[in-house]
């Protein structure tokens, strides 16, 4: 028998909001998730894969769309030298019976809807293992009864399963109780398909969790992907290769300021070097040191004039304190009650016998009125 080769991915959260982010940004996101099968069914066929196991929440919640839903079905028929192999997860869960109801009245043949905990052959030879999410709390390890599931002699045995082999937190979101991570060994698996954590994630030589194909948050950086999985024979360890798979780039930089930094010039060497490429990447930019009202304002309006050319550029400087400089002060006036406003806001940021939060609220309040000063100077040049 040939090695069997499958494309083994999961979470694709099918119907997510992306709630927190402007509305051009939610469409991009949602498309891009949408688009995932297309994407997932020419890397299996790139790569000689003619199985694609979801291993759970292939959708974001128990009530998609019908839109949702059909397209998602249609695009997984359209590769009809595909098979789909998918379990339900903790956010899909199979108590949600209108749902894959539905899913299972317009399916097409090559779309297995893996219901119950029983094994199915996926090809000669093959067995697929399934530990379907009954419940979005299951209660136990819903992997355990695999251990005492027969097989025919010299069968692969490959599980497929949603949950954590360690808590997760919120990520998890509570799914179906910690599955042994000695699963695998247990159950005589030759590779055990995990869904869940957004990340890929290697648990043991024949456990791994792909991660989602199209990446949804910070927490895990770069594009998303999928597991290649190929296995020889039954008992020998099976070769994984991450393949990426998906379109968005989500990253989260660093960057420490002093007031000697020169703003552009730090910005522009951690940006991708690709610019043509900006419309694919989701940049957080955490910025912590301090910086000068004139520093401040020149990064504040640096990532006002680039956030357009990305997908989304987000700055985050809570750890950013400001250092005052008198000379400063001689940008909002020379002279007047602004002046006196100034130098008083100056004083409070930096008395020691005030709290800090009042420090803070006097420093951002002077960084305010600098902005402003600095913003109707620029008005009246361009008169």
């Amino acid at each position: 028998m040939p090695p069997f080769r499958f494309l083994h991915t999961s979470d694709l959260h099918l119907g997510k909001r992306f709630g927190r982010f402007d509305e051009e940004t939610r469409m991009a996101l949602q498309q891009a998730r949408q688009d995932i099968l297309p994407r997932l069914a020419a890397l299996a066929r790139d790569n000689q894969a003619a199985h694609v196991l979801l291993a759970g929440d292939t959708f974001d919640t128990e009530t998609p769309s019908d839109r949702v839903q059909r397209q998602a079905l249609a695009a997984m028929g359209a590769a009809e030298d595909l098979t789909w192999w998918i379990i339900p997860g903790n956010h899909d869960s199979a108590t949600a019976e209108p749902l894959w109801a539905a899913l299972s009245k317009h399916a097409s043949r090559n779309v297995k809807l893996v219901m119950a905990p029983e094994p199915a052959e996926m090809a000669p030879g093959v067995f697929l293992l399934p530990g379907p999410c009954s419940h979005r709390f299951a209660g136990r390890d819903l992997t355990a009864w695999m251990d005492s599931c027969n097989t025919p002699p010299g069968a692969i045995r490959i599980g497929l399963a949603h949950g954590g082999v360690v808590d997760f937190g919120s990520e998890g979101d509570g799914a179906g109780e910690t599955i042994s991570p000695a699963r695998a060994g247990l159950a005589r698996l030759d590779y055990l398909a995990l869904g869940d954590w957004h990340g890929s994630l290697q648990v043991n030589e024949r456990t791994n969790y792909s991660g989602t194909p199209e990446a949804d948050r910070f927490k895990h950086a770069g594009r998303g992907k999928s597991l290649l999985v190929e296995i020889a024979a039954a008992g020998q360890p099976p070769r994984v290769e991450a393949l990426e798979s998906g379109q968005y780039h989500w990253q989260e930089l660093a960057l420490d300021l002093t007031p000697a930094t020169d703003i552009a010039v730090e910005i522009e060497g951690i940006l991708p070097a690709d610019r043509a490429s900006w419309r694919y990447h989701l940049l957080r930019l955490r910025v912590s040191g301090w910086a000068t009202p004139p520093q401040r304002l020149t990064l504040e309006q640096s990532i006002a004039r680039l956030a357009p050319e990305f997908c989304h550029l987000e700055l985050v400087a809570d750890r950013l304190g400001t250092e005052h400089h008198i000379e400063d002060l001689d940008l909002i006036g020379q002279g007047g009650a602004l002046r006196v406003a100034a130098e008083e806001l100056m004083q409070a940021a930096k008395d020691p016998a005030l709290a800090q939060e009042d420090r803070s609220v006097a420093s951002a309040a002077l960084n305010r009125l600098f902005a402003y000063m600095q913003a109707d100077a620029g008005t009246e040049e361009r008169r």
